[in-house]
């Protein structure tokens, strides 16, 4: 999962009374997290770390893999940077903890300074805390309260990037579900550890170790209805299993690119993409769609395009779908835990 974080702080009299805000969102702005923290007497300095370390650790907790920050704060882009040395001791056990987040958490992160224009988020969530002199907490889109959430089950059999994406909008409050079961069909995959790491339901199931389609299936039906799941959602999951009539229309997936184009057995991964750069399409996209027991056939739910660009290479349109499948996964899951999806032969029909 990619997230912007946007920070800022401020201290009235440096040292004087002092707050620290940051706000989270994604590449469209959505806001996923957006919080404020009264410190007391502080510097502008310690407050802008402040800031920072607080957005890091929040973007840790939201299972952020990548993250863009972006502060008015010119010097501390610098120090962070490694242009300009922290040479204040009070700064530097601050400044030590959010590279050392940074370097251990978020490979590929990067920061930037922003004019104070662009960051009136933060800036207002730091002065409302100072005002108010207490903490302040804004959660975007956050779902009914007393709904209670949809059970799901994960199949996977790659990195789990989809896995955590859905994780990521359960904790923001932005998806009312519960992830009550994740089988995996292999174990040496990244999506393993990370289901191991958040803590979740993990069996791993491998086709190799079931004689037959049949009994594999058999036992995935099973652990899907020891664990109560209401909805199972396959996420890069590339074993065919057939499903069993108490599951039809309970079984979603998403594919990255736009059935019934460059679907079918062997198109997965990049073998789409490269397909989709060699025949020269000008647009993609990503395919939420009930299964069926024949691959990428069941009816579709929701379609999200992208441009393909005339520089792409398999990875940059890779990245581009995926953009779109973080949006497409979460809002067919809400549809069909609000009862809004019916299908109609081939055709699902959305209730308004």
């Amino acid at each position: 999962m990619e997230a912007i974080l946007y920070t800022d702080g401020g201290s009235r009299g440096n040292p004087g009374p002092a707050a620290a805000g940051f706000v989270l969102t994604d590449r469209h702005r959505h806001v996923y997290l957006a919080q404020a923290f009264f410190l007391g007497e502080a510097t502008n300095n310690i407050a802008e770390y402040t800031a920072l370390l607080k957005g890091l650790q929040a973007a840790r907790q939201m299972n952020v893999e990548k993250v863009l920050i972006r502060s008015d704060s010119e010097l501390m882009v610098r120090q962070v940077k490694g242009e300009y040395k922290v040479k204040s001791p009070g700064l530097a056990a601050i400044y030590s903890q959010c590279m050392e987040l940074l370097c251990a958490h978020f490979p590929g992160w990067k920061i930037e300074h922003i004019p104070r224009e662009q960051n009136g988020k933060a800036d207002a969530l730091v002065n409302r805390s100072l005002d108010a002199r207490k903490d302040i907490e804004e959660r975007a889109q956050a779902v009914p309260t007393g709904q209670k959430p949809i059970q799901l089950g994960v199949l996977l059999s790659g990195g789990g990037r989809t896995m955590m994406n859905l994780l990521a909008q359960i904790n923001a409050g932005k998806l009312n579900a519960q992830i009550s079961l994740v089988i995996s069909s292999r174990t040496d995959v990244a999506g393993v550890e990370k289901a191991k790491a958040a803590g979740l339901n993990l069996k791993v199931m491998r086709r190799k170790d079931y004689p037959d389609v049949e009994s594999f299936s058999r036992v995935i039906a099973v652990e899907l209805t020891a664990a109560k799941v209401d909805l199972v959602v396959q996420a890069g999951w590339l074993c065919l299993w057939h499903i069993p009539e108490a599951y039809k229309n309970r079984v979603m997936n998403i594919h990255p690119a736009l059935l019934p184009s460059f679907g079918g057995q062997g198109m997965w991964g990049h073998h789409v993409h490269e397909a989709v750069l060699k025949t020269g399409c000008k647009v993609s996209g990503c395919t939420v769609h009930f299964c069926t027991n024949q691959y990428d056939e069941g009816p579709i739910i929701i379609q999200r395009g992208c441009s393909v660009q005339e520089n792409d290479t398999p990875d940059t349109l890779a990245e581009r779908v995926f953009e779109q499948e973080c949006i497409a996964y979460p809002e067919a899951i809400r549809l069909f835990a609000a009862g809004r999806l019916t299908v109609d032969g081939r055709v699902v029909r959305i209730k308004q």
